[in-house]
């Protein structure tokens, strides 16, 4: 709310500041107000800080939790995490924040020269515009963030398949997660040595990413207002641009608001999927979604075990899945009515707007900056419910398990 922060004629509002900090520390990427007429340069650098931060906090937060929560539930699930994080006990909590910060800052430093280089010699921009612009996007893409310094976000670059992918890259590595960075640095491409988690999160996610892709393609490809408008030639890794940001980084190269129904029905139903677990995005996380999709296999094939990869899945974990993504369809119906009910949204903008904020992608149809100021409190209390809630609640699940001195006689009610 400083005046510093703010450009010259425009104002600030109490909500609307709150909005952008909450959007910035939760990397969500929705926005209020044209980040790149708005703020001065010091309030870029806020919000900046504020997305490197909270990217790095949480990453941190939740993979020192899941150590702490290990200690909790018994020496053999604490064994695994363990491997999975590649650190042994409390003695290693150091190592592992500096390994996470370490990482963090490797990686968003290699993305930046590659796309400041590209804004340089491309684009001729001078040395310094194009050093600022190459940092700020890949923090923000590498925390899944989508805060963009262009007034159309990404929409002047739908053509230029190399920022395409390096945002896209950038996106994905972030948002899979430190012990899946950690598997791929210590076991390489050793499938074998791979833990389950590494080996299900990027197998979904390459599905996920390629599904994204070729159902945007087919149902955009003679959109006019979205691929249809794009040469035939940059029409792939657009389709496959957008398929990667709705994975909670909320970048957009198109109009969001021209979409189909159907990309806009395959756009939320990913964005509420989100990333991985200990990383930078949102949603129910892709494991979780794997998860449940491999018991319905399972109970559709009348097995009795649910299995992947060699591994059985316990009956535990199977629950912790069906309660995270219950209460996040839960919360996703609440607030869809909450948002249709304190504006003039359709369901279908709403339900969009509703996962945008819970999963912190940032993708919008327009709905978050036209309504009015109940509608951006609900997607403040989202985007603060979606960064943190299913962290917690898997957390709180976890610390409350314990066994019971008795059971109940069996009954079967009817299903179906």
């Amino acid at each position: 709310m400083m005046p510093q922060a703010t450009a010259t004629g425009r104002k600030t509002s109490f909500l609307d500041a709150l909005f952008t900090a909450t959007s910035a520390v939760c990397v969500t990427g929705l926005s209020v107000v044209d980040t790149a007429t708005h703020w001065t340069g010091f309030g870029k650098g806020t919000i900046l800080f504020l997305i490197q931060i909270g990217g790095l906090g949480i990453v941190t937060v939740v993979s020192v939790a899941i150590l702490l929560v290990a200690d909790r539930i018994g020496l053999s699930h604490t064994r695994i995490l363990a491997a999975d994080l590649s650190t042994d006990s409390y003695s290693s909590v150091g190592k592992l924040v500096r390994n996470l910060v370490l990482t963090t800052l490797a990686f968003e430093a290699l993305f930046a020269v590659v796309l400041s280089a590209r804004f340089f010699l491309a684009y001729d921009y001078e040395m310094q515009t194009a050093v600022v612009h190459g940092v700020f996007h890949s923090i923000s893409a590498w925390n899944n963030a989508g805060f963009a310094l262009y007034t159309d976000n990404f929409m002047g670059f739908a053509t230029d398949w190399f920022v395409s992918i390096a945002i896209s890259l950038a996106v994905i590595i972030g948002g899979i997660g430190f012990p899946v960075l950690r598997t791929l640095a210590i076991h390489r491409l050793n499938w074998r040595r791979w833990p389950l988690h590494s080996k299900l999160m990027l197998s979904a996610t390459a599905v996920l990413l390629v599904l994204g892709t070729m159902t945007f393609l087919i149902f955009e490809w003679s959109n006019s207002r979205t691929l249809g408008a794009l040469p035939e030639s940059a029409r792939l890794h657009s389709a496959f641009f957008h398929s990667v940001q709705t994975r909670t980084a909320g970048f957009n190269s198109v109009d969001i608001a021209a979409l189909n129904e159907e990309s806009m029905l395959v756009s939320t139903f990913l964005m509420f999927i989100g990333g991985g677990s200990a990383s930078t995005a949102g949603g129910i996380k892709v494991t979780t979604f794997a998860l449940l999709a491999f018991v319905i296999w399972a109970e559709i094939r009348g097995n009795r075990d649910v299995n992947m990869f060699g591994r059985r899945i316990s009956e535990e974990v199977q629950r912790q899945a069906l309660t995270v993504a219950l209460v996040g369809v839960g919360v996703l119906a609440v607030s869809t009515l909450a948002l249709m009910a304190a504006g003039d949204s359709s369901l279908t903008a709403a339900a969009f707007e509703a996962v945008s904020a819970l999963s912190t992608v940032g993708l919008s149809t327009g709905v978050t900056a036209e309504e009015g100021s109940l509608t951006r409190i609900i997607l403040v209390i989202l985007m603060f419910i979606g960064r943190l809630g299913p962290v917690v609640l898997a957390a709180a699940i976890v610390l409350r398990s314990r066994s019971n001195m008795f059971r109940f006689p069996s009954e079967r009610p009817l299903i179906g």
